[in-house]
This record gives structure tokens, sequence and C-alpha cells, in this order.
């Protein structure tokens, strides 16, 4: 019995751990992406956390674009690696492609829930502190201006109700459903 409870507390530290930094990598990634402040002070503490790993990676893997090839490579493999040691913990043995599958619809997933966050932080602030100005939610601005602005293009204008935030949530959670989980299911159906 005791086995499966060590199991279980061993997923989760292992979950955590990596989940940790692999948010900070891909908060990296989507704040490099849509071009937001990196003199903001949480930008700098998420730039000093992951460029003891993304500096050295740059020297060999060469951005394309806007994409930063090295963050999303590093993304990949942490996530590949977490469910690697998850599925060994548990006694199973996981194909390459099966993880890999897995590994990609766990980043999409948390590509979606950080989207998300951030607009339930922009919608509890525009009800508690409108107008308000910190470090964190110039960043959140940022974060979510590209997903917003196009369906605030798109909705019609309410006065000062702005209906693109339930519209967007509703997009991601239909998102989740319809995409994450048919790909995690295929890349289980891989192992």
């Amino acid at each position: 019995m005791s086995g499966g409870y060590l199991t279980s507390a061993g997923i989760f530290v292992l979950d955590t751990v990596f989940g940790l930094y692999i948010g900070a990598v891909l908060l990296r990634l989507l704040l490099q992406w849509v071009r937001a402040d990196f003199y903001n002070p949480l930008s700098q503490a998420v730039v000093k956390l992951t460029n003891p790993v993304l500096r050295p990676m740059r020297r060999y893997i060469p951005a394309l674009g806007r994409i930063d090839t090295a963050s999303v490579l590093l993304l990949i493999l942490l996530q590949m690696l977490n469910l690697w040691l998850a599925v060994a913990l548990t006694g199973g043995s996981g194909g390459a492609i099966g993880i890999l599958v897995m590994a990609l619809a766990a980043l999409l997933s948390k590509t979606i829930y950080a989207f998300t966050f951030a607009l339930l932080i922009q919608v509890v602030a525009s009800w508690v502190m409108p107008g308000a100005r910190s470090p964190v939610f110039d960043l959140v601005d940022s974060l979510t201006e590209p997903l917003m602005r196009p369906l605030r293009a798109a909705l019609p204008n309410l006065g000062a109700l702005d209906l693109s935030p339930m519209v967007a949530l509703m997009l991601l959670q239909l998102a989740l459903m319809l995409v994450v989980s048919p790909l995690r299911d295929f890349g289980v159906s891989l192992l």
C-alpha cells in the first residue's frame, strides 16, 4: 500500500518542481512573443530565473522570427522529462512518440491556463481597482492584448460592459476540450 502513496508523492513533487520552472520558461516565451516590457521587475525576475539554462542554448539554437526556438525546445524537453519520470515512477514504460505528444498537449494546456489566469487577473483588477497601474497589471495587459484585440473588434460595443473577456475565457475552455484533451488521449494511446 505505501508504494502507491510514495509514488503519488513522488509524482506530486516532480510535477511541482518541473511545473514551476516550465511555467517560468513559458511565461518568458509568451512575454517575448507579445513584446512585453522586459524592464518590468517581474519580467526581470523571469529572465534571471531562466537565463542560466537558456543563455547557453541560444548560442547553438537560433530564434525563428519572433519565436525563441531555444525556449520552445527547453519547454518540450523539460515536459517530456517530467512525463517520462512520472511514467517510470508508476512502473510503466513510455514510448518517445507518446511522451512527445503528451508533452505537447501538456504545454498547450499550460499556455491556455496562463492566458486564462491572466484574463482572470485582468477582470478582477478592473472590478476592484479600475485604472490601477502596477508592474503585474502592465504585464497582464501586454499578455492578453493580442487575444483581446480581435475579440473587441468583432464584438459590439456595449459601453462600459466589455464582453470580450467572457468570450475569450469561453474560447480558451473550448480549446482545452476540443484540442488539448484529444491530443492528450492520442498521446496516451501511443504509450
